[in-house]
């Protein structure tokens, strides 16, 4: 396989992520897997996140082991979130996954997408 390591500055995970990403990993039996963050075409904004649970980066991917959570983005998304933060809220209107992302110059008022 060939991928690369990043860090940090690439995807940040917080903490609130982090305890849900590893509550998820662990329900679905696979405590080694990642979590893959796409931007692709779509949304309000004109881009928009997509987040799959996964065994492990693919040929090309950026791995980031950040707060005991693995992340693995392609290049190309690489390019759009790179600095950004992974968090989790409970809430009941806006709660899931946030990403505060600072190249994103237009965000929704939903959150899921963003034009860089």
């Amino acid at each position: 396989m060939n991928y690369k390591m990043g860090n940090e500055k690439l995807v940040k995970v917080l903490d609130g992520a982090s305890t849900h990403l590893n509550g998820l990993l662990s329900k679905q039996g696979r405590p080694e897997g990642a979590l893959r963050i796409a931007v692709i075409g779509g949304g309000c904004s004109g881009l928009q996140y997509k987040m799959d649970l996964v065994d492990g980066p693919r040929d090309r991917d950026i791995m980031v082991i950040s707060n005991s959570v693995s992340v693995v983005i392609d290049p190309k998304s690489a390019l759009f979130v790179s600095g950004s933060e992974l968090d989790y809220s409970d809430d009941l209107q806006q709660g899931g996954f946030k990403v505060t992302n600072p190249n994103a110059s237009v965000t929704c008022s939903c959150g899921e997408s963003f034009a860089a």
